[in-house]
């Protein structure tokens, strides 16, 4: 089918592109680039992405105000896990950029357009999924250890977290926890958008692409991860206000990142019926 497809590409075929071994500086200089775009017209994206730091002030707010206090720090590292997909539009903009074209904001909704939407919707919907198991995890984890009944306070809940010995285990637990969600997103979408929208290959070949991208480069793919969870606590902390900077730097940095450890379109992967 050439027309609505998810799992497959417009031919229904299953699209295998390669992948390349990249080095640590390959990931400072990633960065560097993502920087580089970010730079380029920084008023607009810091417009794009502004989304981030007030949806993150409505949630704290909402959670404070509904006694979720528990979830505030969950749902700021949940950024992480929806950070690959909310990252779209800034992918097109320095796609756009790479090939000398009009890189005006609105431009990032040019995805919509995309051939492979419903792919990367299907995707999309995974990560909010996991985002929303994460977070039903977390308040598990929480509910096990104080009951249901909510913290009375701010000052009472960073009380029994820092000072307690329930307090330590659901600090332990929590971020072994979310370890976990963020191992299988980074494994299965470091470079799955930045593809989908380069290429027409299907869901099923984007995640399978960013598996097989993090087998052949572990090491840097762990740092990769590492470096990402930094700066998003990093722009987290002022009031969220920071994400404004380093989220559309992280996601212009994935894109060069995707060009470095997927091989170019001309040389054409093997492919193989659905």
């Amino acid at each position: 089918m050439a027309g609505f497809h998810v799992m497959a590409d417009a031919h229904g075929m299953h699209v295998q592109p390669a992948v390349r071994r990249i080095s640590t500086p390959d990931l400072w200089d990633a960065l560097r680039l993502g920087a580089e775009d970010f730079w380029a017209k920084p008023s607009h994206y810091v417009f794009l992405c502004l989304i981030y730091p007030v949806v993150g002030l409505i949630l704290t707010r909402w959670t404070s105000g509904s006694n979720a206090i528990q979830l505030v720090y969950p749902l700021m590292s949940g950024f992480a896990l929806v950070g690959p997909f909310a990252a779209i539009g800034l992918y097109e903009i320095s796609r756009r950029r790479e090939l000398g074209m009009n890189t005006n904001w609105r431009h990032a909704l040019d995805v919509r357009r995309s051939p492979a939407l419903p792919s990367i919707a299907a995707i999309g919907i995974m990560l909010f999924a996991l985002f929303l198991l994460w977070l039903f995890t977390a308040q598990s984890i929480y509910t096990s250890l104080f009951g249901s009944e909510p913290p009375a306070s701010i000052g009472a809940f960073l009380r029994d977290v820092l000072t307690t010995k329930k307090g330590w285990t659901l600090i332990l637990l929590g971020n072994a926890a979310g370890l976990v969600f963020a191992v299988v997103v980074l494994a299965t979408t470091v470079v799955a958008f930045p593809l989908l929208l380069d290429r027409d290959v299907g869901a099923v070949s984007a995640i399978e692409t960013s598996a097989r991208a993090v087998m052949a480069n572990p090491l840097q793919m762990a740092l990769w991860g590492l470096i990402v969870a930094v700066l998003l606590v990093i722009g987290s902390i002022p009031l969220f206000a920071g994400l404004a900077v380093v989220m559309p730097i992280l996601g212009h940095a994935t894109w060069h990142l995707y060009r470095k450890v997927v091989e170019p379109a001309q040389i054409r992967p093997p492919r193989r019926p659905m």
